[in-house]
């Protein structure tokens, strides 16, 4: 059983699990920390700023998880649209089994359709559940690139990731918006400025936000293969652009017949931004025990530059100049 303070109880009789676990316990509270986005710490680990419990999850990853082949890892820093990912890639992979009419992203949260891989690792105390899910197995996740093992990442691997990242300006404003959902109503409210500032220092969930962004982009300049790189920004101009080359790159391009019945259209219709957000599905306001927060919650605006309306002109050029000296030189910038 798990009985640390910095972890919910798990229950495990796997042994190897009961190490990670008693190994995760022994190890955070001897790491930096920081005070949270809401009420939780984060801890600074292999150069990124986590909350204990996807440590503890990326540590699960490295000490037992067995990729396949097929493996489709949707990843993104919190805030740079995963909820669009998800469903994207679950609606390419998944085309011929529904009908667009019936489909499940019309009842179920993206959440519920593409699992949080560092959250479900721990579930049932083992790899089972995971084991257990059919291949393609679909699985979103915030860890950055490095934190992954070699198992995964090196070219020996044929699973595959799909990344997406978004101006940083317009992830402090979505991140700052949804951290003040998830305080509790006692709790004052982050300011701009005090999330303005944690977010330069990179001290956000995954963070820092740049080289979550460099670890993935030099992944996919060296693997274009194993892992494919998108902006938001580039989705918002090229959506259906971009759903082909999602589809090209997991080795199911659309074919004539499907573009000829709109597939693609039909794609990118189902998983827009103004399409989700106005289900029932995610309109829903309720909380569950284990998620602190509601389907509605994930939907706010889905706008490109909302910044605007935000932040002064001294912080964006503060936020300008650390971004043009993080990805200095590399071959890729937000403009």
């Amino acid at each position: 059983m798990e009985t640390s303070k910095f972890f919910p109880i798990v229950e495990t009789q796997d042994e190897g699990y009961q190490k990670t676990f008693k190994n995760c316990a022994e190890l955070v509270p001897t790491l930096p920390r920081s005070k949270g986005w809401w009420l939780d710490e984060l801890f600074q680990y292999q150069g990124f700023w986590m909350s204990s419990f996807p440590i503890r999850g990326s540590m699960l990853i490295n000490d037992h998880f067995k990729p396949r082949p097929t493996d489709i890892i949707v990843a993104t820093s919190p805030k740079c649209g995963t909820t669009w990912l998800r469903a994207l890639v679950f609606s390419i992979i998944n085309r011929a089994a529904f009908d667009f009419n019936d489909h499940p992203l019309r009842k179920l949260n993206p959440q519920e359709l593409v699992l949080l891989f560092e959250g479900h690792i721990h579930k049932d105390g083992s790899t089972s559940f995971l084991d257990e899910l059919p291949s393609p197995r679909l699985l979103s996740t915030h860890i950055p690139y490095s934190l992954f093992p070699k198992r995964m990442t090196d070219d020996t691997s044929a699973c595959r990731f799909v990344y997406i990242c978004r101006d940083p300006k317009d992830v402090l404003v979505s991140k700052w918006h949804f951290s003040n959902k998830l305080r509790p109503k006692e709790v004052p409210p982050l300011s701009l400025e005090e999330a303005f500032d944690l977010f330069c220092k990179g001290v956000s969930h995954y963070g820092p936000f740049w080289d979550h962004v460099l670890g993935y982009w030099k992944a996919s300049v060296e693997s274009p293969k194993k892992v494919l790189f998108l902006t938001y920004e580039d989705v918002k101009k090229e959506p259906l652009g971009c759903v082909r080359k999602v589809a090209e790159f997991l080795g199911v391009p659309f074919s004539q017949e499907e573009e000829n019945r709109k597939t693609v259209e039909e794609i990118v219709k189902l998983c827009s931004f103004e399409s989700l957000s106005n289900l029932d599905v995610n309109k829903s306001v309720a909380k569950r025990s284990e998620r602190p927060v509601s389907n509605s919650d994930f939907f706010r605006k889905g706008e490109v530059g909302d910044w605007v309306n935000h932040l002064s002109p001294e912080m964006v050029e503060k936020m300008n100049q650390i971004t043009e000296q993080k990805l200095q030189g590399i071959g890729f910038n937000f403009h």
